[in-house]
């Protein structure tokens, strides 16, 4: 597309019209083109060998639409591939739609596009089907990106809070607060002497290797919003057991601790895009363990605490480097809005 009428978004291209399907086969249809999307149908067919499948759906609305480590279009992707494959699903297709501020430069649509496709691409999974709705200026910051995802679960795999036991290790594939701190930084255009850098990442290859591997495992989260505070303290509350976590076993990257204690953050209540934690029994812990570290995801993957009696409120409490004891609360409200 090129002009002065076509090279940015106008409402009219939500409207149905030409230029609405010119949106579609001259910018979508080159990068994110597949047999079922090319149909235009108003929903995908799709062809699943399984009696089990997971469904989800996410909004996306990071500010800013760009960061070190990805941009709205590779969170989305990434984000609803998380979700399935912490269910113990292997993705199989996504949904995609937009919500496009008038004046939204195309140029900037076909980058995010490119990441969307490249994305997916690296995960085997189709954008199937999908819509696009233009609104006024000011409606919307820039673009806004809703996915929804299709997995079928793998066989033989149950997963849930009501299989936890007392004994039971935490573990965490990787460093914790790099999403949230990148983007708060890249938003507020904090410079530190090292750059930040979003772990945003689809988690879905190796949570199926583990899965398909490791016996035992009993429960997976990816802590996004809320960080680790939340997902664990929803862990106890489920489960009715504590959860006891070791300070000096958490992975954290220096630079992004620093940042963190800088701008006066609790590390735990940052949001992680490429993480996940899983609860497996004892005997199986060193073997998850394993698995991660050798795969490029979880190369600093590491057990970081135990489920434990409970004796009297389920809670989380962290053991601290000089050997005290603190409760990891739930965090009362956003610490930090717009980070996916």
């Amino acid at each position: 597309m090129t002009g002065k009428q076509t090279d940015k978004i106008l409402l009219a291209h939500g409207g149905g019209g030409q230029l609405s399907d010119d949106l579609i086969r001259k910018v979508f249809l080159p990068k994110l083109g597949n047999d079922t999307l090319a149909e235009l149908g108003d929903s995908a067919k799709l062809d699943l060998d399984s009696g089990s499948i997971c469904f989800t759906t996410d909004s996306y609305v990071v500010k800013p639409l760009f960061f070190n480590g990805g941009d709205i279009g590779k969170l989305a992707v990434c984000g609803t591939i998380n979700d399935l494959a912490v269910a113990g699903a292997r993705p199989a297709a996504l949904s995609l739609a937009l919500i496009i501020e008038t004046g939204f430069e195309i140029a900037l649509l076909e980058k995010i596009l490119d990441s969307i496709a490249a994305e997916a691409k690296k995960c085997n999974v189709n954008i199937v089907t999908g819509d696009t709705k233009t609104v006024e200026v000011g409606a919307v910051d820039g673009i806004f990106i809703n996915t929804a995802g299709v997995g079928v679960r793998l066989e033989g795999v149950e997963l849930g809070m009501d299989k936890i036991a007392v004994g039971d290790k935490v573990i965490i594939n990787g460093t914790i607060g790099d999403h949230g701190m990148t983007i708060i930084s890249a938003r507020e255009d904090i410079q530190f002497q090292s750059e930040l850098k979003s772990d945003c990442a689809s988690l879905a290859g190796l949570t199926c290797q583990l899965l398909e591997t490791v016996e035992g495992i009993k429960f997976m989260r990816d802590p996004t919003r809320g960080g680790l505070a939340v997902t664990l303290n929803d862990v106890a509350r489920a489960s009715g057991f504590s959860v006891e976590i070791n300070e000096n076993d958490l992975p954290i990257d220096p630079m992004v601790q620093a940042a963190a204690d800088v701008l006066g953050f609790d590390i735990l209540n940052i949001a992680n895009e490429g993480k996940f934690i899983t609860v497996v029994s004892a005997d199986k812990a060193e073997q998850c363990l394993k698995i991660c570290q050798s795969h490029p995801l979880g190369k600093d993957a590491n057990i970081i605490g135990e489920i434990v009696e409970t004796t009297d409120v389920p809670m989380v409490e962290l053991k601290t480097k000089i050997g005290g004891k603190r409760i990891v609360q739930m965090p009362y409200g956003r610490e930090l809005p717009r980070i996916c």
